[in-house]
C-alpha cells in the first residue's frame, strides 16, 4: 500500500477533503486534517489578505517532506498540499493529513508534517495589511 497520497503545490483553492481522502483506507483507526487557514490578524496588525510565491522546486520539495515523515512515522499514511497566489480571509494556505491505526501516531506525524513544511517548503509570503501597507515573511 502506498503511503503517500496527494502532495504538491496549486495556485487553486485546496480541496481539504480530497485531500484526505487521497490517504483513508480500512486499517486507518485515525485520520487527521490540519487546515492552515488564512486569517484577518497577525502580531496585532489587521490583514485583508496574502499571496505566497515559490521556488520552482516547491512541488518536489512538498513530496520529499511527504516521503520523510511517511519514513519517520511508517505506520502512517501522508498527504500535504501547499497553496500559492493570492488568498483571501478564510481561503486554505496549506492542507496536511495523516492517517494511522491508532490517534497516537496520528497527531505526533501532523505536527511533524507541519512544522517540516514551515522549516524546508521554499515558499514567502506577503502580507497585505488594513492600513495599506505590506510585508514579506521568508517561510510560509
Amino acid at each position: 500500500m502506498d503511503r503517500i497520497g496527494l502532495t504538491g503545490v496549486q495556485d487553486t483553492p485546496i480541496d481539504s477533503a480530497a485531500v484526505a481522502d487521497s490517504i483513508r483506507n480500512a486499517a486507518a483507526g485515525a485520520l487527521l486534517v490540519f487546515e492552515g487557514i488564512v486569517r484577518n490578524h497577525d502580531a496585532g496588525r489587521g490583514v485583508t489578505g496574502i499571496e505566497y510565491s515559490c521556488h520552482p522546486s516547491a512541488a518536489e520539495v512538498v513530496a520529499g517532506v511527504a516521503a520523510e515523515i511517511a519514513d519517520r512515522h511508517p505506520e502512517c499514511r501522508v498527504a500535504v498540499v501547499h497553496r500559492v497566489g493570492k488568498l483571501a480571509i478564510g481561503d486554505l494556505a496549506m492542507v496536511a493529513a495523516v492517517a494511522s491505526p491508532h490517534r497516537g501516531a496520528s497527531f505526533a506525524a501532523i505536527a511533524d508534517v507541519v512544522d517540516t513544511i514551515k522549516a524546508k517548503l521554499p515558499v514567502w509570503k506577503r502580507q497585505l495589511f488594513t492600513d495599506g501597507t505590506d510585508e514579506w515573511v521568508g517561510s510560509a
